[in-house]
Parts: C-alpha cells; sequence; structure tokens
C-alpha cells in the first residue's frame, strides 16, 4: 500500500485504527511481562486442516419435575436432526432469528453450558470423535464480551497470557517473539503500550481494538479451530468490517472459523464464505453464500435488488408475532426442501466419509493432545504472573491506591481536629470522647477497607471466571496472588491513618500504646478486607454486594461494645458479639487506652470514673481478654478468608460443570 493509507494507520493484512490519541501509554520495564524491543525472527507453526462436523444433533431441554401431583413438563425439543460441516479456510457465518438455536448449537459444539440439556448426535473433527478436553486442546472461544483487566496494556495483555497458555516447550523468547507477531499480524502495534480501560474510569482502547485483541489472545496457541461468538456486536459499520476482516485474513492461513454473527452489514456479509442458517431449530441453508441466495430464490423468496442478503435471510426465517401459523409453515417448508436438496446430501455424505475414514494424522495429533499437561503453566510460573499483575492492577487502579490514602488522610485530619486534644490530662468528659474516637476508628477502618474490596473484587470475578475456564491458573493460585498483594496496603493505610489521629486526639501518649494500637488496627483491617471478600465472592454484581454489605455490618457494629454495653447482650444472640471484629477490636483499643490510666479528674458525682480500671470494668471489657482477643481476631480474619475461598471455587466448578 501507499504510504499515505500508512501513515493514518492502514497495514496490508488487517484495517487497523489510529482514533485513540492521548490514551494512557505505559512502558513496562517488568524484565519477564515486558515486551522485547528488539526485531525477533518469524515462529510460524504449521496448521493442521481441520474440519468439523456434527450429524443427527438433536438437543432437548430437561424438563423440570412436577409437584402437588402435577405432570413434569413436556421436554422442549430444541435443535432437530441438524447436520453440518465447518471446513478449513472457509469464514463460515452461523445466523437465524432470535430464538433459532444458534446460541444452543455454538454452546454444543465448544462443549460448555451443557447442564440442562439432553444431547444426542456425533461431533466429530476430521473424522475422530471429541470430548470437551479435545475440542479445548485444539481450538479457541472468542466470547461476546470482550473481559480484561483494564489497568494491564494490550502487550502485557498478551504476554501474560502467553506465558501461561502457551506450549511449554517454549521458550520465554519464543513466546514473546509470538506476542510481537500477533500483534501485527492483528493490527494492534500502535496501541501495544495503551491501556486496555475501564469505561468510566481508565480511557483506554476502542472497541474494535478491544475485539482485535480477544482474537490475538487466543491466537497465541496457534488454534486451527476458532469459535467467534456475535463478533460484531456492539461496534459500528466500519469497526465491524475491520474486525471481520482480521477474521477472513486468518481464515486464509488456513484455520477453520465459524462465527456467530447479527444482523451484519453487506459489507461485513460479503467477507462470508459460508453460511449455516438456522430457524426454529432446524437447518434451513448450509453452504457458500451465493448457492444460499440461489436457494432461496428457487423456493420463491429471491432476494431484493441492492437489498442486504443477510437481512433478506433472517426475516424470511422469522416468526412475526401475529402470523405464527402462517410463518412457521414458510420455515418447515424452506428446511424440508433443504433437507431433500443435493447440498444436504453432499454434507451428510462427506461427513459419513470422514467418519469412516479419519486422517491419520489428526487422530494421532488428538491422541497426543489427549495429555493437556504440556499447555499447563507450572504452579510457580502461575504464581509469579498472577501475583505480578495483581501487583501492577493496584498499582495503577485509582481506586485502590490514590482514592483509598487520600480518603485515610482525609478522614484522619478531620477526626483529629474534632477530637483535638493535646494532652493527657484526663477529666470526665474524656472518657466519652475517647471511647468514642477508639470506635470511631474501629468503624472507618472497617468501612474503608471493606468497601474498597466490594467496588473493585466483583468486577474481576468475571474475569477471573473466564480465564479459569480456559485453563490460565488454578482458584488456589489467583487468590493467593490477590491476598499477599494486599497486604502492604492494609499495612500502610492504617499506619497513616493512626499516625495522624490518634497523637492528635489525644489518646495516651506513649509509643508503646501507640504500636499495639497500630497493630490493632492493622489486623481490625485485615478483618473488614477479608469480610468484604466474602460478600464479593458471593454477590452476583458490585450493586448487590454494595446493597448487602451495609446490612450484614450493622449486627456486627451494634455488638461492638459501644452502643450496647457488653455485659447487656442478649444470650440468643450471643453468637453476633462473638463474630464481630468490632468487639474484638474495641476491647483491645479500649484496655490498651485506660489499662495504665491511674488518675482522672473527679467532679463530686457518686458515680465518677476515677482510674482507668474503672473505665474499663464500667463497659464490662475484662482485660485479661487482650491476647484471647487478638488470637480470636486473627481467626476471624483466617475464617473469612476460607470461607471465600469455599465460595469462589463452588461458584467456579458449578460455571465450568
Amino acid at each position: 500500500m501507499n504510504g499515505t493509507f500508512a501513515n493514518k494507520g492502514y497495514s496490508d493484512d488487517v484495517i487497523t485504527l489510529n482514533d485513540t490519541p492521548g490514551k494512557n501509554k505505559v512502558h513496562p520495564s517488568d524484565p519477564e511481562l515486558g515486551a522485547p524491543r528488539e526485531r525477533l525472527e518469524s515462529t510460524v507453526e504449521e496448521l493442521d486442516p481441520v474440519t468439523l462436523t456434527w450429524k443427527d444433533v438433536n438437543v432437548y431441554s430437561i424438563p423440570k419435575k412436577g409437584c402437588c401431583n402435577r405432570g413434569a413438563e413436556e421436554p422442549k425439543h430444541i435443535l432437530k436432526t441438524v447436520s453440518g460441516m465447518i471446513k478449513p479456510g472457509k469464514l463460515t457465518a452461523f445466523m437465524g432469528a432470535s430464538g433459532a438455536g444458534k446460541s444452543t448449537l455454538m454452546n454444543l459444539l465448544t462443549f460448555r453450558n451443557r447442564g440442562a440439556l439432553k444431547v444426542e448426535g456425533d461431533i466429530r473433527v476430521n473424522g475422530v470423535p471429541v470430548d470437551k478436553s479435545k475440542i479445548a486442546n485444539i481450538s479457541a472461544y472468542v466470547q461476546q464480551d470482550d473481559l480484561f483487566v483494564g489497568t494491564m496494556t494490550v502487550r502485557e495483555q498478551l504476554t501474560f497470557r502467553a506465558l501461561l497458555r502457551m506450549d511449554n516447550r517454549k521458550s520465554r523468547k519464543e513466546r514473546l517473539q509470538k506476542v510481537e507477531e500477533v500483534l501485527h499480524e492483528l493490527g494492534l502495534k500502535k496501541c501495544a503500550d495503551t491501556m486496555i480501560g475501564v469505561p468510566g474510569r481508565i480511557k483506554g482502547i476502542s472497541g474494535g481494538e478491544m475485539k482485535r485483541l480477544s482474537f490475538a489472545s487466543e491466537l497465541l496457541t496457534n488454534p486451527p479451530l476458532m469459535f467467534c461468538d456475535e463478533a460484531t456486536s456492539g461496534l459500528d459499520s466500519f469497526m465491524a468490517h475491520s474486525v471481520i476482516q482480521s477474521l477472513k485474513s486468518m481464515v486464509k492461513q488456513g484455520r477453520t472459523i465459524l462465527c456467530t454473527i447479527h444482523q451484519p452489514s453487506s459489507d461485513v456479509f460479503e467477507l462470508f464464505d459460508e453460511v449455516f442458517l438456522l430457524a426454529e431449530g432446524r437447518v434451513a441453508f448450509s453452504g457458500p453464500v451465493n448457492d444460499a441466495l440461489n436457494f432461496f430464490k428457487n423456493n420463491g423468496h429471491s432476494c431484493p435488488m441492492n437489498y442486504n442478503p443477510a437481512d433478506h435471510f433472517i426475516i424470511t426465517l422469522a416468526i412475526v408475532p401475529g402470523k405464527e401459523a402462517e410463518c412457521r409453515e414458510r420455515v418447515q417448508k424452506i428446511c424440508d426442501n433443504f433437507e431433500a436438496s443435493p447440498a444436504c446430501k453432499e454434507i451428510k455424505d462427506k461427513t459419513s466419509d470422514l467418519s469412516n475414514h479419519p486422517e491419520e494424522h489428526l487422530k494421532q495429533m488428538m491422541e497426543t493432545l489427549k495429555d493437556s499437561s504440556r499447555y499447563d503453566a507450572s504452579i510457580f510460573q502461575q504464581m509469579k504472573s498472577v501475583f505480578w499483575r495483581s501487583w501492577v492492577t493496584n498499582l495503577r487502579d485509582p481506586m485502590v491506591v490514590r482514592i483509598k490514602f487520600i480518603q485515610s488522610l482525609f478522614f484522619a485530619l478531620v477526626l483529629g481536629l474534632v477530637y483535638l486534644k493535646t494532652n493527657d490530662d484526663y477529666d470526665q468528659d474524656d472518657i466519652m470522647n475517647l471511647n468514642g474516637v477508639i470506635f470511631i476508628i474501629i468503624t472507618n477502618l472497617s468501612f474503608n477497607h471493606l468497601f474498597s474490596v466490594l467496588n473493585v473484587f466483583p468486577l474481576e470475578v468475571p474475569i477471573f471466571m473466564r480465564e479459569y475456564g480456559t485453563g490460565l491458573y488454578s482458584i488456589g493460585v489467583y487468590y493467593l496472588s490477590k491476598t499477599i498483594v494486599e497486604i502492604p496496603f492494609l499495612i500502610i493505610i492504617p499506619i497513616i491513618f493512626m499516625s495522624i489521629l490518634y497523637w492528635m486526639s489525644g489518646l495516651i501518649h506513649d509509643a508503646s500504646a501507640f504500636l499495639v494500637a497500630t497493630g490493632v488496627a492493622i489486623v481490625i483491617s485485615n478483618a473488614a478486607a477479608s469480610f468484604g471478600y466474602v460478600i464479593s465472592a458471593a454477590a452476583p454484581s458490585t450493586t448487590a454486594a454494595l446493597a448487602i454489605a451495609p446490612a450484614l455490618m450493622i449486627p456486627f457494629l451494634l455488638f461492638g461494645g459501644f452502643f450496647l454495653n457488653s455485659g447487656s447482650t442478649p444470650d440468643y444472640l450471643i453468637w453476633l458479639k462473638y463474630m464481630s471484629w468490632f468487639f474484638y477490636g474495641n476491647e483491645m483499643l479500649v484496655v490498651n487506652q485506660w489499662d495504665d490510666v491511674t488518675q482522672i479528674t473527679c467532679t463530686s458525682s457518686p458515680s465518677c470514673l476515677s482510674n482507668g480500671d474503672l473505665v474499663i470494668s464500667s463497659l464490662n471489657f475484662n482485660k485479661d481478654n487482650f491476647l484471647m482477643d487478638l488470637g480470636l481476631l486473627f481467626a476471624l480474619v483466617a475464617a473469612f478468608r476460607i470461607i471465600a475461598f469455599i465460595i469462589l471455587l463452588v461458584r467456579a466448578k458449578r460455571s465450568h460443570s
């Protein structure tokens, strides 16, 4: 191409975009995940041609059992004797009106989300029967939603995937080399060092670039077979054309690509080689696009001049409300005619031939790939990569670093000014004030760290679910990395908060007491954050987590020993007090404050508290419980972390069962 187009961001292979001026550029310095800048030799790998076939596939929904002596619902027949073939070097579009069965067939072919379905039929690759593990080893599945950690750059995202997903027989240099090749192949060089972005928080790459990044992430393993679900969803016509053009270039390399697509423009539809049309769970047509036009014409449904063929197919096969009987009769006739056509017979014959004479080289390849251990990174590599990403995410995310530090400084100064006292000569008013400061410290630290987890972790759970499903890393590695990365923040922030508020509010002026109070504050912060992980792991979304948290926090707050005297807790609710980190933290900080106070200025009132021991006993606290409280607080931290891990484990296993 000429220099004019090249300067505008176009490459010879695919259309690339230069629509992101002023984006967040990051130049990685990490020697492991930072990308090499030197020119590397090509690592082009030869692809084995893959033909995917499915024959006489029937899918039924499993009915719910009836109750109250009522019969069970009749099983719904979703896919009805569906057969098809996807060939290498052909870009195939899966199309059909809503409810035609596209998503069901896609899930069936990828062996995903089959839990509530009864499946009959035969699925093969080059004549070799496949199961979930085999199809996963030779294929890639690009889902409709693009889920990435927004604070990573494009190059870092691909390098992270390369280090965890590529064949472990490849060296680190070969993996980084593959990253650079994929960046070039999909036109992502210009945004390689740009953050992916978080909507509403961090400006990042465009929608088209994000979709191509999804393709790039899967291309690292050089899969011969690719499934793409709604590849152009949410993109404008130019972006959609760019994305499908990228798929077209992959097909020319010998890949087999199947793509579900919803109402493509005529320019986009023109890029597809073949089309597979579904209607009412049956095959309406399968074959080259031009043959589809002739087939519909021969059945009395000619496509008008200058009309988008894709729209014509979908409208012809749609069930229009109010005309259900007429539309179903038309669809049935079209499907019956295709089933009796030579094209359908040819597909079934080729499928049978492949099944009877499977290609030996692929058969051997499938046996080799049966053991997928060579695609699993070592625990050390998983831990290293996931820890690095978690650390970088925390440092770059303004919600994690800047806002939390500014919030801690602001509240420490404000509360310090409210409770300002420059000496430790106490009177009766100071008892209430200082006990209030102590509980405010516990409450502020708890809500600060609890809600910081609730605002971040639920957003990461869908990303974790997808990456875990693809086998990037184990649940334990992810959770342990998150826990370790958080430790510095859960230590530094309480130290900053206590260093300001402790001395301003007039708490006992003693270095050892300050260190003890700060240590207790650190453990309280960890307990609150751990409880936040329990809620976040169980909640389906950030909104749900933020709604649930206050309701669960209030009981712990009430039984913390400030609003309700510790000795007044009802017996039937005593368990809530012993689950409350507010109670343990309050008792320890109160004992730490008043234990060495021997004189409090007293008025003539008979109820005067003249020393610290009387203050402690008035709250029904016991200074001998200090070490026990500390141990139980650590136990709460551990218990909350374990519960959160179990919830996350159950969710992950269920979502990929």
